[in-house]
């Protein structure tokens, strides 16, 4: 599906990506935020990130990472249209090996990923804010120490993290959207 969708920075900049039909994407001006807020001190340092868009969609968040810092990603998401979507939008930018692009339940796979990524990116359909939910709540339990987790919300529903979990770095609002930027203790 055609969209306005883009990558905002960085050596792909201007490039469109595919939308799948069922996605709700982030829009342009949220990511433009969320990444300034990432690199005002959040981001210590870009060298050898790896990247887990957990609830991939078209993978503008983890394809707007390498193409900013050379990131490896993995890109989860159950649904076939949405990692088809992300195997084109990877492809276009010939960006292949820094992907790994699985159908997958995220929830399911936290085990699997969670101790080699720095930051995970949760951005779980606003319709099922309980699975966002449950997935934080299980990535908390598995995550190192100074993972990144970045939760968008649906702003009108959303939920405060677990205090003894995860510190707070960031708390922003964008429209229907809510940024948490979370740092697990």
């Amino acid at each position: 599906m055609e969209s306005k969708l883009q990558i905002i920075s960085g050596k792909f900049k201007g490039r469109k990506l595919l939308l799948p039909t069922s996605a709700r994407p982030t829009q342009n001006r949220a990511r433009i935020a969320l990444f300034n807020m990432l690199e005002s001190g959040i981001l210590e340092s870009t060298g050898n990130l790896t990247v887990w868009d957990a609830f991939a969609g078209s993978g503008a968040f983890g394809i707007e990472c390498i193409s900013r810092y050379g990131a490896s990603v993995i890109f989860t998401d159950v649904v076939p249209e949405s990692i088809a979507t992300v195997r084109k939008n990877v492809a276009a930018i010939s960006a292949e090996t820094r992907a790994k692009i699985i159908q997958a339940d995220a929830i399911a796979s936290i085990s699997g990923f969670v101790s080699s990524v720095d930051i995970v990116f949760v951005d779980a359909p606003y319709d099922m804010a309980e699975i966002g939910r449950a997935f934080v709540n299980k990535l908390g339990r598995a995550a190192k120490p100074e993972t990144i987790l970045i939760w968008e919300q649906e702003a009108d529903n959303s939920v405060e993290p677990n205090a003894d979990t995860w510190d707070v770095l960031r708390d922003k609002t964008y429209g229907r959207a809510r940024f948490l930027i979370l740092r697990k203790k």
